[in-house]
């Protein structure tokens, strides 16, 4: 299993220094926060885009995911969504990227037509989606947090250019256990996005393993090919440790928790029992909701 980082934690960093951090710390691959006053951002001219590309090949470090901030279920117009959407396809596919991330950020009205919303947007770039090389992958994030909300959502849009981002620490919020969010994703999962937190009232990200997510339980889920990326959200918690010092220590915990839970599969594709990594734990045994 493939290990990426994600941008985020590394706020205005350009991308030359992201990628060096990336490659010299044992991360394959990078999730690219696509925002004004990043590396990745909306306005990249053709240049800026060559550029990136270049200094991708240079460091072997794969460009995993655009992460945009495009609400998918957004109440309002579909014209706006859509040609935002369109656009970072776009960026998506100049960059090289195999995913754009998107929001599902559906509101508080009814669920169902937030679904309708989504379901109807993301099948209008679904194709378009699909002839770039890209998948759309909707996060288990706000309006639907669990696995089960994102999934009853793709099931509507039912294209295979629609799949899953499983942000862990979002279903887990959202009382769903690692095996249930994976038995709800499972069949349009892009990757798993992973993070650690003492708990729902405190959301500070902490190192790997210091607090109460089941990481090691999420991973043992997987198929042994998939992605695992770390998202450590530094913007929102300035209070929070810098990420650099903490990157190999990462790399290397979730390395030891993808070769135990390799041992839980009966060979590639096998069976295996979600959990039963060896006993291997992403934290404590409990949460507090």
């Amino acid at each position: 299993m493939p290990l990426a980082l994600a941008t985020l934690g590394l706020p205005g960093l350009p991308l030359p220094e992201a990628l060096r951090l990336a490659a010299d710390h044992g991360w394959d691959g990078l999730e690219l926060r696509c925002a004004a006053g990043e590396a990745v951002h909306p306005a990249m001219d053709a240049s800026e885009r060559r550029s990136a590309v270049r200094e991708f090949t240079a460091a072997g470090v794969v460009p995993l995911t655009l992460a945009s901030y495009v609400g998918l279920a957004a109440p309002g117009p579909d014209e706006p969504v859509l040609t935002a959407l369109r656009a970072r396809l776009r960026l998506a596919a100049d960059l090289g990227t195999r995913y754009l991330r998107v929001f599902p950020h559906g509101g508080d009205g009814p669920a169902a037509e937030a679904d309708r919303r989504g379901a109807r947007r993301l099948a209008a770039v679904a194709g378009q989606a699909q002839e770039l090389g890209l998948r759309v992958l909707l996060e288990t994030h706000d309006s639907h947090r669990s696995g089960a909300d994102v999934a009853r959502l793709l099931a509507a849009a039912d294209h295979p250019a629609a799949g899953a981002l499983w942000d862990l620490m979002h279903t887990r919020l959202a009382g769903e256990t690692p095996a249930a969010s994976y038995a709800a994703l499972g069949p349009r999962l892009g990757y798993l996005q992973v993070k650690d937190i003492a708990g729902a009232e405190d959301r500070t990200p902490l190192p790997l393993g210091a607090g109460v997510l089941p990481i090691a339980e999420a991973v043992a889920a997987l198929p042994p090919d998939s992605w695992v990326a770390w998202e450590y959200e530094a913007p929102w918690h300035p209070a929070a440790r810098p990420l650099p010092p903490l990157l190999g220590d990462g790399a290397r915990l979730l390395a030891g928790m993808l070769a135990a839970a390799a041992g839980g599969h009966d060979g590639p594709g096998g069976s295996h029992v979600p959990g039963g990594a060896g006993g291997v734990s992403g934290g404590h045994d409990t949460f507090d909701r």
